[in-house]
């Protein structure tokens, strides 16, 4: 329920703002007292229907009215109140208070808050609000981000059944009323006051032939290379998503190569003339240069061709609308891309505009789209008739998340999105299962009580699940579980083959050499405790026996490690482990006790907005200093394939210890900050932003971080409990 609730709450975006008054001074409404035709005056609402939402004179906290949501069906939802306040305005910190009653909430209820596009989110969820309580004061705070918001949401809502009531809410920025701020005024270029086609594109696709399927690869790759090139779309001048729309009609309508490049001359022409600058030279540690040579090759006419020559020749700054670098680190920050959270899934266009501004986001800037392992140019032409047939949420949404998984990279996933979450299943077996010995074992429980009433135990490999093969639900499930290499995909696919939307699930399972069956209850996310036995967050540090430190990288703190220090300097061996992802970011304060002196340890490779396609290696990084404090004994590091983005730049850099041994299984194989990218229907994923190397120049992405020492878990230490990772890298130390 609670990725459902947080995706729809984020779908309501546009919704919510259109009932908001216009004006530089929005009309705020939070008492709900300003009523017209028995609804609050700039109040809207969304979620499931079966919800009744009105305004009650008898429960009122103060003045006449509090705003009711009650739920009134069969099938428990949500249901939610919203407030748009347009705009942005100047603070740090956003602070939604007010009062709420409840009456008899199976679920939770609360207020809830988001700043749009994507800065911050919170729906009270962590706090539980449930059962029958009276009139409580409730609040909570969000960091603001003035220069990015456009918007502010809020209101309150219902997850599941019962009833709840709000009344007196109040908004204070930097504790501030904001009913006595101003909001800011910011610039808005010519590409947002274009609104030609916000209620939808009005394409409609004819059924494709392969010549028109041609066209429209085609069109792909040009509305992407001018996108990125051209330099009145970086001035923000035009509307080039809405520019798609306007050019679809002649490309569908032409009649052979000839119309249509003439189509799109006319109307990439349409744009004006530029300033040219001869193409920047190659610098002398090019990772690899853009893939333009399609331009040439394709076949284009003599004008089409010398038109987008002469657009890759435009003088470019590095401000552009739509793309930029993040300081500091190099990335790519996406700007300035619509969500359309209203978008229909039936609309043809949009479906298009989706799949041509993700593929371009990776042709231009995905630091790994080298590895991908197929010409990504082929892989559009194979997803156009696949996202013009695909008409409806399921189609649209598994047609994007089989797009992002073929980049292999497990940072690029579809989040929190209610479509997959219907399509993997709802509910959930009460025991976890991961990949052992390449089978799929049970290797923990959710619930003690419930999972021992279903018949399964630790150790018990799963056979079929509801009369299929496991053998064939992981391979229907690879095209939909986006990863960097296998066995990072299996430890995902993993905890996904005991779900369903049913209630039970049928289940053959091995125990011991015997075969046998059991049906197994299934239940909601909120009445489980999810684990993750790769994933533990214990104490940051501690001795085993007299001889060994150990360090759990995922939970250390370096406010603490001169402390740790003076209880490990003289120990025969020390454990990091790193099957886990780091809390905070010790890498360099732990290096200083590590290594003589400064170490190389890695480079990295960053794209540019000049010339969208080449990326370009840095000299390396290193970690250690001179003069500092060096650990003399055996380093054992632990790895696998949990051991995911961070947990994998850490590891790199404790390698280099001059007595480091990497012990474990390859590691996810996907570094580098993340890049967030948001699709049209609201749909967010992401991708690693900077290419992340070894100083020799040796690949990580995909390949993960090798161990030296190969050791995984087997079947029989998962069902009696054992590390056996852990043991080997003791007794590695010990020297037996």
């Amino acid at each position: 329920m609670k990725k459902n609730v947080f995706l729809l709450l984020m779908f309501a975006a546009a919704l919510s703002a259109t009932c908001q008054p216009a004006g530089p001074r929005p009309n705020f409404n939070f008492d709900f007292e300003h009523v017209v035709d028995g609804m609050p005056v700039g109040w809207s609402a969304f979620g499931n229907e079966a919800y009744t939402l009105s305004l009650d004179s008898v429960q009122a906290k103060s003045g006449r009215y509090a705003a009711r949501i009650g739920f009134d069906g069969e099938k428990p939802e949500f249901r939610a109140w919203a407030f748009a306040i347009p705009g942005s305005y100047p603070g740090k910190r956003i602070t939604l208070s007010g009062y709420i009653k409840t009456q008899g909430v199976e679920g939770f209820a609360g207020l809830w808050m988001r700043i749009d596009p994507q800065v911050a989110f919170n729906n009270m969820q962590q706090e539980g609000l449930s059962g029958t309580t009276d009139w409580t004061h409730h609040s909570f705070t969000l960091t603001m981000d003035p220069a990015k918001t456009e918007q502010i949401v809020l209101g309150g809502l219902l997850s599941g059944k019962g009833q709840v009531w709000f009344d007196s809410l109040t908004v204070t920025i930097d504790g501030q009323d904001i009913t006595t701020l101003k909001p800011l005024v910011k610039k808005r270029f010519p590409a947002q006051l274009d609104t030609a086609f916000d209620k939808g594109s009005a394409i409609e696709l004819p059924e494709l032939t392969e010549a028109k399927q041609a066209d429209l690869k085609l069109l792909g790759l040009v509305w992407g290379f001018v996108k990125y090139h051209h330099p009145r779309i970086a001035k923000g001048d035009v509307n080039w998503d809405y520019e798609l729309f306007r050019v679809l009609p002649s490309v569908l309508a032409a009649r052979d190569e000839a119309e249509r490049d003439a189509a799109l001359v006319a109307w990439i022409g349409r744009l004006g003339t530029f300033e040219k600058g001869a193409v920047a030279a190659a610098p002398a540690d090019v990772k690899f240069e853009p893939d333009l040579d399609w331009i040439a090759k394709a076949g284009l006419s003599e004008a089409l061709v010398t038109l987008l020559q002469d657009i890759r020749q435009a003088k470019r700054s590095d401000d552009h609308f739509h793309i930029g670098m993040v300081p500091g680190v190099g990335n790519p920050d996406f700007k300035n891309e619509r969500a359309y959270p209203e978008m229909d899934p039936a609309d043809d266009g949009m479906r298009l505009l989706a799949l041509y501004r993700y593929w371009n986001m990776i042709q231009y800037f995905f630091p790994y789209k080298d590895l991908i392992g197929a010409d990504w140019k082929e892989v559009l032409g194979e997803f156009v008739p696949r996202f013009a047939e695909a008409d409806d949420a399921a189609g649209y949404t598994l047609a994007l998340l089989e797009l992002i998984g073929r980049i292999h990279d497990t940072h690029a996933n579809i989040g929190g999105n209610p479509v997959l979450e219907r399509y993997f299943g709802e509910r959930f077996a009460p025991v976890d299962v991961y990949f052992v010995e390449g089978q799929p074992v049970v290797t923990g429980y959710r619930q003690l009580e419930w999972a021992k009433a279903s018949g399964l135990a630790v150790g018990d490999i799963i056979a079929t699940v509801d009369g299929v093969a496991v053998a064939d639900r992981v391979e229907a499930l690879r095209r939909y579980t986006p990863a960097s290499n296998k066995m990072r995909q299996l430890l995902d696919i993993g905890p996904k083959l005991l779900r369903s939307n049913d209630s039970i699930i049928r289940v053959e399972a091995v125990r011991d050499g015997k075969r046998f069956s059991t049906v197994v209850k299934t239940y909601g996310p909120r009445e489980l405790t999810f684990n993750n036995p790769y994933y533990v967050r214990d104490i940051g540090f501690k001795v085993i026996g007299n001889d060994i430190g150990y360090i759990n990288n995922g939970s250390l703190d370096a406010k603490d490690l001169p402390l740790y220090w003076e209880r490990m300097q003289r120990k025969k061996g020390l454990i990091i482990d790193a099957r886990n992802y780091p809390a905070h970011f010790p890498i360099h304060e732990l290096s200083r006790y590590l290594m003589p002196g400064p170490t190389p340890f890695v480079r990295f490779s960053t794209g540019s907005v000049q010339q969208p396609g080449r990326f370009v290696r840095t000299p390396s990084i290193t970690v250690g200093q001179a003069g500092g404090k060096q650990y003399d004994g055996k380093v054992v590091i632990l790895v696998n394939e949990a051991s995911l983005s961070s947990a994998e730049y850490h590891a790199m850099a404790y390698r280099v210890h001059p007595h480091a041994t990497v012990m474990g299984a390859p590691t996810a194989g996907a570094d580098g900050n993340v890049s967030r990218i948001v699709l049209p229907g609201d749909i967010r994923t992401g991708i690693s932003g900077i290419g992340i190397y070894y100083p020799d120049g040796g690949e990580a992405q995909r390949v993960g971080i090798v161990p030296d020492i190969e050791a995984r878990p087997t079947i029989e230490g998962i069902k009696a409990g054992r590390d056996e990772v852990l043991a080997k890298a003791i007794e590695f130390i010990a020297g037996q």
